[in-house]
């Protein structure tokens, strides 16, 4: 008998300063992903649209919902959210970014973010992984698609679901 692997969605975005639209936005895309069969990848810690998209996509049965972690587990600060089906404690600070980005199939930035974010949304693009800007403000359209032109945005849940199921290969 042979399983297919399930198709993995990387949500990035802000921490403890995302915005109330962005972890709105978080909440809805961590149910669809569920929802749709795909498993949840985020940077797992409890807080901002991280916290947000892991929570709601547990709410669906047969979710599968991943969190990377920068520090070792250890800590106030090396908290994951209690929502997560497997937290992977990296140690590696925002070195786990790179694991992030390679262990997912597409990459969506949920509303713009940080420094973290924005590299997370560069190492997509360097190596190779769809990007999906999600409601993401300007200048981050602006700029990643001067890097790319195959940078994809999205005002709203429904057409980046669209738009990851179009990236999906048919099996």
């Amino acid at each position: 008998m042979t399983h297919a692997r399930r198709w993995l969605v990387g949500v990035m975005g802000g921490g403890d300063a995302a915005s109330l639209e962005a972890i709105a936005l978080a909440g809805g895309l961590g149910r669809e992903i569920s929802r749709r069969g795909w498993a949840l990848l985020s940077g797992g810690r409890p807080r901002g649209v991280m916290a947000a998209v892991s929570a709601a996509a547990m709410e669906v049965p047969g979710h599968l919902v991943i969190g990377v972690l920068p520090g070792d587990g250890s800590g106030p600060a090396g908290r994951a959210t209690a929502e997560l089906d497997l937290a992977v404690f990296t140690g590696m600070g925002h070195g786990r970014n790179v694991i992030n980005v390679l262990s997912s199939d597409v990459v969506v930035v949920c509303g713009g973010g940080g420094p973290g974010t924005a590299s997370e949304a560069a190492l997509a693009l360097n190596a190779g992984r769809p990007l999906i800007l999600l409601a993401a403000p300007e200048p981050w359209p602006t700029f990643f698609r001067s890097l790319s032109p195959t940078v994809q945005t999205a005002d709203d849940v429904a057409t980046c679901c669209r738009l990851i199921e179009d990236l999906r290969p048919q099996r």
